[in-house]
């Protein structure tokens, strides 16, 4: 938790800036220190001006910026807004960085994967040293046990398993509600542990015998079960609503695929974002997407339920619109963190099944790549950021909450 969370940030982010330690025999000016772009305090507040964003570094990051803040910050976000502002071999360096550590935070990981990620922590060691130290004397001290403790994470995590099962995220959240529990001041500590035996006790006696604890019904008032981990919410609009000529092909299309047209069917369609003031908004509408066992990203217009033919029930779907392919070289270089594509808008509305969405994603206006290319490509550019690690947000305690309030 606190190495890719807090140490390696604490390093990189005051090399930037110019605010590290400086030897009197060494200077901060960008000839000697051709990383430290964020020097400048109009680059700094500009820089960093979904699920929970970070606050702006630039005015919260001395006062409490918090380790999962770090997180979307350094290794979500980072890639993208450091682009074409760190040298490009710095760049390059850090997002080695930024892939291994994105690949170390999964629960379940490829052989493959590990190997990917303990090559790239391992450049990621050697280039820090032969970049930023330059074998001056006076830059020992930029070589932070962080540094070096990278290289071993993914050796042992095939000797240990991944961090996100035994990092403290786990064990403070584990911490923090077993300390919820306790109502009697005195004696904390006993209380604490008699606490976690019986926690204990309690999950073995579950695990042997399951029907203990009925299951609970997970979802709010008024949602509709699709199976295999699939739900529509209950905000539902009940009145016809014409449609754009682009959902209607494509509507059209898809009933053809799989059965007859039976008519003018009544679409209940709605955005529901799209009703909120943008200060209150946090968009959740952008999905990664399996199609005929290939990926996109696209974008939710809305479900319905469309009925294929009167013997069937109303099935389930979604109208997306679909994000272009990323850019091939930006993405090589950057270690595959880098995800910059164009939104293609009403030129590529599809209707997919909802068992075809596997996950929601961020996309952001991608304001770096303009600075560096100006040839059309640039306009209503978006980049892409994963939440790191699903199992890892609800360790920390930030798995999000449905409740009958919703929309």
């Amino acid at each position: 938790m606190h190495l890719p969370a807090l140490n390696l940030p604490d390093l990189f982010i005051p090399l930037w800036r110019g605010s590290f330690d400086c030897d009197r025999t060494d200077s901060t000016d960008l000839a000697s220190w051709p990383w430290a772009v964020l020097q400048d305090p109009k680059i700094w507040k500009e820089h960093g001006s979904f699920d929970r964003p970070p606050r702006n570094p630039a005015e919260k990051i001395s006062s409490g910026y918090k380790a999962w803040e770090f997180l979307l910050y350094f290794f979500g976000l980072g890639p993208a807004l450091f682009y074409n502002l760190l040298p490009d071999a710095y760049w390059m360096h850090y997002c080695k960085c930024v892939r291994a550590i994105r690949i170390l935070m999964q629960e379940e990981i490829f052989p493959a994967e590990v190997a990917e990620a303990h090559d790239l922590l391992t450049q990621f060691s050697d280039d820090f040293e032969r970049m930023y130290v330059q074998r001056r004397t006076d830059r020992i001290h930029f070589v932070r046990p962080s540094i070096h403790t990278a290289s071993h994470f993914a050796p042992e995590t095939i000797r240990v398993g991944p961090g996100v099962i035994y990092s403290q995220w786990g064990m403070e959240r584990t911490i923090g509600n077993l300390g919820e529990e306790i109502k009697q001041h005195s004696n904390p500590f006993s209380n604490l542990a008699q606490r976690g035996i019986r926690r204990c006790q309690v999950n073995a006696l579950k695990s042997m015998i399951p029907d203990l604890e009925p299951a609970e019904n997970p979802l709010p008032r008024g949602a509709r079960d699709l199976g295999a981990g699939y739900a529509l919410l209950r905000a539902m609009d009940n009145t016809s609503r014409p449609v754009r000529m682009c959902e209607e092909r494509e509507i059209r299309a898809y009933l053809q695929r799989h059965g007859e047209i039976t008519g003018t069917e009544s679409i209940a369609s709605t955005w529901k974002e799209g009703q909120k003031a943008l200060p209150d908004l946090r968009t959740s509408r952008n999905v990664t997407l399996e199609i005929d066992d290939k990926s996109y990203i696209g974008e939710v217009l809305f479900f319905m339920l469309l009925r294929i033919n009167e013997a069937t029930e109303p099935k389930p779907v979604a109208v997306v619109s679909l994000y272009g392919p990323p850019h091939p070289g930006l993405l090589a270089a950057s270690s595959n963190t880098y995800w910059t594509a164009r939104h293609l808008r009403d030129a590529a509305v599809k209707v997919v099944d909802t068992t075809s969405i596997r996950s929601a994603v961020m996309m952001a206006p991608d304001e770096r790549y303009k600075t560096r290319f100006q040839d059309g490509s640039e306009v209503d550019r978006w980049f892409l950021m994963d939440k790191p690690g699903l199992k890892l947000a609800e360790r920390a305690g930030l798995e999000e909450l449905l409740s009958e309030t919703d929309d």
